[in-house]
């Protein structure tokens, strides 16, 4: 298993998981709405403000099995890019165990 964390514009979040939920077997997307800055630092291109901002974005969590990766991560990169700086970032990260809470049962992210 694999946790996929996606940091995307917040315009762009309804696209991205509207494509998500098409794939087959996708257990399910965690959304959340973040604050951070990455090498621009938070600074806008058109601003003349040059002091460090966090800016607004959106942050996606998916735990998939290792098959769905390359799936769900061509589908974000697809679907969140625009080609301007701060499209954002994917990370895949190992899972260990995954414990659902109602049954106690163990590495059952597919169901």
């Amino acid at each position: 298993m694999k946790e996929i964390k996606a940091i995307i514009q917040p315009f762009m979040a309804e696209k991205v998981i509207d494509a998500l939920a098409v794939i087959e077997g996708l257990p399910g997307i965690t959304v959340s709405e973040v604050k951070g800055f990455g090498r621009t630092r938070g600074r806008v291109q058109s601003s003349d403000d040059e002091s460090i901002r966090c800016l607004k974005k959106t942050k996606l969590e998916i735990v998939v099995p290792d098959a769905l990766v390359p799936a769900v991560v061509e589908s974000i990169k697809q679907h969140a890019h625009t080609g301007n700086i701060g499209d954002g970032k994917i990370f895949v990260l190992p899972v260990e165990h995954a414990i659902r809470i109602r049954t106690g049962t163990q590495d059952d992210v597919d169901s």
